[in-house]
């Protein structure tokens, strides 16, 4: 059924649930997997080195961010690709065709993006599980991905640890 599968990750807890379950799917379906990250800057905690004064009165403490920045940018790439490196060996041990990528922007819009070019069938990802005002300020990837992605989306979440059920 699906053929190509586009596994969205990053580092939050569900990312391991995320990948298990797509490489389940992929090993079920003997299908291809493309393992991709996204680097959001906001989210990464990346500050943008502008501010509202001219560089000529501040100019060291602005190359300073600058380099501080760029420097932050570095480690996050860094990681990203290690953990995208792993996970790649781990399918491919796995016996689950696998290849990844990693981007800097908009997760969302990368996401559907690469989806669209590498001609997904599905997206697995996972949810953050903003509400409120921080969904309306930094809004929802995931619900972002589930009407802009051109495939089927699976969205995975963890169960709640401690949560209890009703009777």
């Amino acid at each position: 059924m699906f053929q190509r599968i586009l596994v969205a990750l990053d580092h939050a807890e569900t990312n391991q649930s995320v990948f298990e379950k797509a490489i389940k799917l992929a090993k079920t379906n003997k299908a291809n997997v493309m393992l991709l990250h996204a680097i959001s800057p906001i989210d990464e905690g990346i500050p943008t080195p502008m501010y509202p004064m001219p560089d000529s009165l501040y100019p060291l403490q602005h190359e300073a961010l600058i380099r501080s920045s760029a420097q932050l940018f570095s480690q996050v790439e860094a990681a990203g690709l290690d953990m995208l490196r792993a996970k790649d060996a781990t399918a491919i041990a796995s016996g689950v065709s696998c290849e990844f990528t990693q981007h800097v922007g908009d997760p969302g819009d990368i996401i559907c993006t690469i989806a669209r070019s590498w001609k997904a069938d599905l997206v697995v990802m996972g949810r953050r599980g903003r509400s409120g005002l921080s969904e309306f300020f930094l809004g929802s990837v995931s619900n972002y991905v589930m009407h802009h992605a051109p495939c089927s989306v699976l969205i995975v979440q963890e169960a709640l640890v401690g949560a209890t059920s009703k009777a």
